[in-house]
């Protein structure tokens, strides 16, 4: 008889009605969008904090390039000695000091500018005050050599190369990016989804086997039977608390950006680094390109390739676990033997992130998205690039018949293991296991 259901049945509805399960699955993106919106709060005050910065250029060249802005207010001291001006900047309270002092020689300028501060200032606040200078300071040098800074301005001719294919498809730096975001999220959620509920299974089968339930179970239950209904069935619960997890957790962002008025982009490196350089008023053409390469983007080839190599890939990395769970007594005799299947786990995150990115159909990214340990995470970040079919199909025939293989010398350890008691295994016990 055919208890697969069952034992899935049973598995799904022991972990969603653990209350523990309940709470994080509840609590988990709570926490999660409250740091990233106390990180964004504190960011945007961040950003809106005004600093008034003091101005004493004895040079006489160089303080008309300091305009005031929404955040930064330049004061610009005339006549003043240096200690009267350091003096002036503590009792105003500004952020600090830039004192230009006379040069001779341009080339040496650099030797009489400093920044005094009460405090260590921050970087972006030097490398903008740097900006400013080196920009009138080239503009000086190129005028003391007798060069038309005007000329040079009006003939600067800003270059965007468009892309396109050798079929006429056009492409554009955005649609690099928004192939980067998705291949680079597939891949780590497939990391991150292996990792949490890979352990969960090998947890629970060490659970049952701890508490001599399992002795029971085995009497009524092929090996193999039991191992496919425990990964089934927990991947089935992390697939309910993950949905959970994005629904809830849109709704708590709609909610805070609503009621709080925090943008929550402002959290994210681009949005920090967009607000920085003053690229605000690009953002709708930003967001109107985004669009349309999101539109460009072989959608139906990214959804099915997702789910068959997500599905394959944490399969095959389930089997690995529980069958580790059932070779072991506690989660710290795991140790030994979650490192070699970590490994090449990791390593594919590592390829997916340095290589694919710089170089999707390269030999490395091509070989490693054949692998089967390696293939789920580096070939779903290739897709967004352009895979041709036949490598998909052939990359997931292998992952398949791995997977296949994996979960019968699996169950070969899960047989015996899952019985044995009070002694920690080896890998050479572990063989002759497979040997039975």
């Amino acid at each position: 008889m055919n208890h697969l259901p069952l034992i899935i049945k049973r598995e799904y509805f022991t972990k969603v009605k653990n209350k523990s399960f309940i709470i994080m699955t509840f609590l988990s993106p709570m926490i999660m969008i409250g740091l990233v919106a106390v990180v964004a709060y504190l960011t945007q005050l961040n950003n809106n904090s005004e600093r008034s910065i003091s101005i004493l250029d004895e040079s006489g060249q160089m303080a008309s390039v300091f305009e005031s802005t929404k955040n930064t207010k330049y004061v610009i001291f005339n006549q003043l000695s240096l200690d009267e001006a350091k003096t002036l900047t503590q009792v105003q309270e500004n952020y600090g000091l830039l004192y230009i002092g006379k040069f001779d020689n341009l080339n040496s300028s650099q030797n009489v500018i400093k920044f005094y501060s009460e405090e260590s200032p921050s970087i972006s606040v030097i490398r903008g005050l740097e900006s400013k200078l080196e920009k009138q300071l080239t503009d000086l040098k190129l005028e003391s050599q007798g060069v038309d800074i005007e000329k040079i301005k009006t003939s600067k001719i800003d270059v965007a190369i468009t892309q396109e294919s050798f079929t006429g498809e056009k492409t554009s730096k955005v649609d690099s990016i928004v192939k980067l975001i998705f291949g680079g999220a597939a891949g780590y959620l497939l990391f991150m989804f292996i990792i949490i509920y890979g352990n969960m299974i090998m947890r629970s089968v060490i659970e049952e086997k701890t508490s001599r339930i399992i002795e029971i179970i085995i009497s009524s239950v092929k090996p193999m039977q039991l191992m496919l209904g425990k990964i089934i069935g927990t991947s089935l619960a992390g697939v309910t608390q993950f949905v959970i997890w994005l629904i809830l957790g849109g709704i708590l962002i709609t909610i805070i950006s609503a009621i709080f008025g925090i943008d929550l982009m402002q959290a994210a490196p681009s949005g920090q680094l967009l607000s920085q350089a003053g690229n605000e008023t690009a953002m709708p053409d930003l967001v109107q390109s985004g669009f349309q390469a999101f539109y460009n983007l072989p959608l139906t080839n990214l959804v099915l390739a997702f789910l068959m190599f997500f599905i394959g890939g944490y399969l095959l990395y389930s089997s690995l676990y529980a069958a580790i769970g059932a070779a072991v007594d506690n989660e710290t005799d795991t140790q030994q033997f979650l490192f070699p299947i970590l490994m090449p786990l990791i390593l594919a995150v590592y390829i997916g992130f340095f290589t694919v990115i710089e170089d999707p159909h390269g030999t490395i990214s091509t070989i490693f998205s054949f692998i089967p340990l390696t293939s789920p995470v580096v070939m779903l970040m290739r897709i967004p690039f352009g895979v041709p079919i036949w490598q998909q199909i052939l990359s997931l025939l292998i992952l398949i018949g791995t997977f296949m293989f994996t979960v019968w010398f699996a169950a070969k350890i899960y047989r015996v293991g899952i019985l044995m008691y009070g002694k920690k295994p080896s890998y050479k016990e572990i063989l002759k296991w497979m040997k039975y």
